[in-house]
């Protein structure tokens, strides 16, 4: 049987505006305890834009930083889930975050932003009718497995930078 892997907790404070919702780490970040720790994956350059900053040239609590202070929430839409290696296809047997919860916690919360299709779809499941009291982005997906590339990527995802003014 594939193991059971954990979410981190959220990377929020009160003044979030923008929350960035993942599927679940992969094994890289599971083994690292970091966000979007593989390489490969385009997640912090694709967030600098939003966040007015070279993320990948900061180390990793920095990045985390910088994300509050640009008023930018990280976390993931499931909890645990059984999965051998790090696709989102490969998860079963799923328990989800209570995003809602979260998010009605967040007093300055405009947009939910979904990285991924994955994330998008337990996402807005999850939030049921809350999911009307924010708007609510579909990302591509930072990670390498979504080979679009990374220009056709950026529109999107620069446009988050519109929920932090």
């Amino acid at each position: 049987m594939e193991p059971r892997k954990h979410s981190f907790p959220p990377v929020v404070d009160a003044d979030v505006r923008l929350l960035v919702l993942g599927s679940l780490p992969g094994e890289r970040s599971l083994a690292q305890r970091r966000y979007y720790a593989h390489p490969q994956n385009q997640f912090w350059q694709l967030m600098s834009p939003a966040a007015g900053v070279d993320l990948p040239s900061l180390d990793y609590e920095d990045r985390l930083a910088t994300l509050l202070r640009a008023h930018i929430g990280l976390w993931d839409v499931v909890a645990t889930a059984r999965r051998r290696g790090s696709t989102d296809a490969a998860m079963h047997d799923v328990e989800a975050h209570d995003i809602a919860a979260l998010a009605s916690n967040l007093p300055h919360l405009r947009a939910i932003a979904f990285n991924g299709g994955t994330a998008l779809k337990l996402g807005t499941k999850q939030l049921g009718p809350a999911a009307s009291r924010h708007d609510i982005v579909a990302l591509p997906s930072s990670s390498p497995l979504h080979t679009i590339g990374l220009a056709a990527k950026l529109p999107a995802w620069a446009a988050l930078k519109t929920y932090l003014e």
